[in-house]
């Protein structure tokens, strides 16, 4: 495993995690709905994805 993996792995941030603050930050630009919804993870991306125009449910 790769330094930089182990690390943030070693840090608690998960895919799931980064996943969720990107699209936060995308959608809200604001720092307070990407911690909170970070701390959710994937949780929030699977609700990103069903809730969106052309997503999941389409």
């Amino acid at each position: 495993m790769s330094g930089a993996g182990n690390t943030a792995a070693q840090a608690g941030i998960g895919f799931g995690s980064a996943l969720a603050i990107a699209i936060s930050w995308s959608v809200h630009k604001s720092i307070f709905w990407a911690i909170v919804q970070g701390f959710f993870g994937w949780f929030y991306v699977i609700y990103y994805a069903f809730t969106r125009p052309g997503g999941l449910a389409g």
